[in-house]
């Protein structure tokens, strides 16, 4: 006869300080039990394999331990020996889902009136407690509101939203969290050490991926992964016994992306086909990827993503080869595409035709690179009405037609506010105003490609108006654009040194100077009322523009 006893049940914590990843409810309940604030019902909830039964047994055991210490059961006492071995009878675990009739929890409450035999409490665990009916539950409400003080309910589930609030309310509810990866390895790893079994990161991290936060599914998966292996742990015999999409696959992709190889497409599709991977996982795991991509590229580093160390590296190797902006154009097209692939009856074709419009997509990239050209070098040709592309056409610039050889001489005097420090002038590249409005719109969009959420559109709701030597001055109807505006002054007065060549003060006419102006004009118009011989006069010739002759 076989002494082999399966990992979960040989690893199963029997301490506190033994649960993996959820210090957060270890810590409270082992404070409650040593300032003795014991509740006379618990609720655990959470997914799968994570430790709420294991952690209610730790609770029964150490309130009936003969000798705790620290609010931890010494596992030395015949109590808690019985309890392990579960030999007490004080302690009753009850399977909700095979006992959830009324005449079960009748005879539940008829039980209870009796003391426990040999312990401080009896303790009644019910596993799946969600799957008791709603009679049994509405049986059960006045006993559980007020049990005998020798009695403590401990209820266990994976579905709370099924549990009525009037059970939830009559109890402590503690939160049990998905564990994390890292914290799955670090368990595996040191029952591998413990068994005498080699394993390396990278088949720890597979398993640990696979067991989708749940370290019970992770310890079942180990032991499979040890009795096909047969001694010898090889990370591509894992990923196909457990019939897992290789994370090899998803950097090819990307890599492909980069170098625009559109035959990796037909591999990868036929890779998948062959080995019966689901398309719909494959999409899943590529866009994981991405973000994976796009965390090293904003953070510069690999503390929130999950995978094995090897890879960690490599994510880390595309972070001047993506931009943010081009990344969530990436994953914007896979969310769109994972929707399209659920409803396609031939998802081979489909993933085919994905693929190729995720390489092709990086091609969008040109636009930029050519406005910025453009800029760059100062030279818009005449002949080009609109930017070199098919699938772009900016709007026209909303601007007053003036004539150019008296453009500075019309132009409004009136008081100004200004936003950035004086420059002062230097020998630069002559600019006429017309020069500026011609090429602003390529301007904005050349700032769009990295700060188009915020400065870009902020930029087309201001209006030129005049340029005066280093003064390029605005108007705004909208004093949040003009906010954004000043917050970005910096990294805007760089770029237009770097677009037109030549840099500028800008000087903006907001709405509190407009009410400024406006209040002056009246007052002028009240004092040369008041000082004309005839009031008529001074408003013909303020308002409608009029002149005196004689």
């Amino acid at each position: 006869m076989s002494n082999f006893v399966v990992t979960a049940r040989k690893w199963r914590p029997q301490r506190f300080e033994d649960v993996v990843g959820q210090e957060h409810i270890t810590s409270t309940l082992k404070n409650a039990i040593k300032e003795k604030r014991i509740a006379h019902a618990y609720l655990f909830t959470g997914p799968r394999g994570v430790g709420k039964t294991t952690t209610a047994r730790i609770l029964a055991k150490t309130l009936n331990c003969e000798n705790s210490k620290n609010s931890e059961p010494c596992n030395e006492c015949e109590m808690c020996k019985s309890i392990q071995n579960s030999q007490s009878i004080d302690i009753i675990e009850i399977d909700g889902a095979s006992n959830r009739g009324i005449d079960e929890i009748r005879s539940l409450r008829d039980s209870v009136k009796y003391a426990p035999t040999r312990g401080k409490y009896k303790v009644y665990i019910i596993d799946e407690v969600h799957m008791l009916t709603k009679e049994s539950f509405n049986a059960f409400l006045k006993t559980l509101e007020e049990p005998p003080e020798h009695i403590i309910f401990i209820f266990a589930t994976t579905d709370v939203h099924k549990v009525p609030l009037t059970i939830i309310s009559r109890c402590q509810r503690y939160d049990f969290r998905r564990i994390q990866l890292d914290k799955i390895k670090e368990t595996l790893r040191m029952i591998a050490y413990e068994e005498k079994i080699a394993i390396d990161d990278k088949t720890l991290t597979i398993i640990a991926k696979k067991a989708d936060g749940a370290l019970r599914d992770a310890e079942s998966y180990f032991d499979q992964v040890v009795a096909f292996s047969k001694g010898k742990i090889d990370a591509e015999l894992v990923t196909q016994m457990l019939n897992l999409i290789d994370e090899e696959i998803f950097f090819k992709i990307s890599d492909a992306v980069i170098e625009k190889d559109f035959k990796v497409v037909f591999q990868t599709s036929e890779k998948i086909y062959e080995n019966g991977w689901d398309f719909g996982d494959f999409v899943d795991g590529l866009i994981e990827h991405f973000r994976n991509i796009l965390s090293a590229t904003v953070t510069d580093s690999t503390n929130s993503i999950e995978t094995a160390d090897i890879y960690k590296t490599r994510y880390l190797e595309y972070k001047d080869k993506f931009s943010e902006s081009d990344i969530l154009r990436l994953l914007n097209f896979l969310n769109k595409s994972q929707q399209e692939l659920r409803f396609s009856q031939n998802q081979k074709l489909k993933i085919e035709i994905i693929l190729s419009h995720l390489i092709a997509l990086e091609s969008s990239k040109t636009i930029s690179e050519l406005i910025s050209e453009v800029g760059s070098d100062n030279l818009v040709p005449d002949k080009i009405t609109e930017p070199a592309s098919v699938f772009y056409k900016p709007a026209e610039p909303v601007k007053k037609k003036v004539d150019s050889s008296t453009t500075e001489s019309k132009q409004i005097k009136s008081p100004t506010q200004p936003v950035s420090p004086l420059i002062n002038p230097a020998i630069q590249p002559s600019l006429s105003f017309d020069d500026v409005v011609k090429k602003w719109e390529y301007f904005i969009e050349s700032i769009n490609t990295e700060k188009g959420l915020t400065l870009g559109p902020a930029l087309k709701n201001f209006n030129l108006t005049s340029l005066k030597e280093n003064n390029l001055y605005f108007f705004t109807e909208n004093d949040e654009d003009l906010n954004t505006f000043r917050l970005n002054e910096k990294y805007l007065t760089k770029k237009t040194e770097e677009f037109f060549g030549r840099r500028f003060n800008y000087l903006v006419n907001d709405s509190k100077t407009r009410d400024s102006e406006k209040k002056n004009s009246t007052e002028t118009i009240k004092s040369q009322v008041q000082n004309s011989a005839d009031p008529y006069e001074a408003i013909i010739i303020n308002e409608l523009g009029g002149e005196k002759i004689a």
